[in-house]
């Protein structure tokens, strides 16, 4: 089964189970960003990666530079480990793991929650690739793909016990989009997968693709 059917699997059964209240507030409040959020503002192929030094599940420093001096990243932001959707997306990747080492390319996953729950994240999803924590999603405002939740989402959130500001340290209610990026060595953007839409995920399989074209 492809990532887009599992997705769209866990999309149909909340959207026909959960409760009318909430996934009628979660249908519009997304229609609603899908509509007004500005690709343009986004980063672009072609552009220079802005550098990043944020902490690793451990706590550990990772820097942007020491990541490329070793060859091409496969960068993807998530946001945060109480969506499903993003599990099925990292483990999906996890699944691609040595195929990219294989091609020389570090994978990278994102998200704006907390070392500890960024650690929860590796455990949860048996995940043997670099998860970061992009505090207060500055590195992920950088490059534009931020999404300012309405506070009409804070109550379905509260009533299935998603608490962000416990994961993520902060009130703001901002995740990220479900990005992917694939840069080269010299820190260039050579593909992009941003979709205001966080139901919608790459496809590993397309990551793949881009680094074999990368490759040739």
């Amino acid at each position: 089964m492809s990532l887009a059917n599992e997705l769209n699997a866990v999309y149909t059964d909340f959207h026909t189970n959960g409760p009318p209240a909430a996934t009628s507030i979660i249908r519009k409040t997304t229609s609603d960003f899908i509509a007004s959020y500005n690709l343009d503002a986004a980063i672009k192929v072609g552009d220079k990666l802005p550098s990043f030094h944020l902490s690793d599940a451990t706590g550990k420093q990772v820097n942007s530079a020491e990541l490329t001096s070793n060859g091409p990243l496969l960068i993807t932001f998530y946001r945060g480990n109480w969506c499903p959707y993003c599990n099925l997306a990292l483990r999906a990747l996890q699944k691609q793991l040595e195929d990219f080492k294989a091609k020389g390319v570090t994978l990278v996953a994102i998200s704006p929650e907390l070392p500890d729950m960024s650690l929860s994240t590796v455990e949860k999803n048996e995940l043997a690739f670099i998860v970061l924590s992009d505090m207060g999603n500055k590195f992920a405002k950088e490059l534009g793909i931020l999404f300012a939740q309405p506070d009409e989402l804070r109550a379905p959130f509260n009533s299935v016990g998603i608490d962000l500001k416990e994961r993520n340290g902060d009130d703001s209610f901002v995740v990220p989009l479900p990005a992917t990026l694939l840069v080269d060595k010299s820190g260039i953007v050579r593909n992009t997968f941003i979709d205001p839409n966080y139901t919608h995920r790459l496809e590993p399989t397309t990551a793949l693709e881009w680094i074999d074209a990368l490759s040739n």
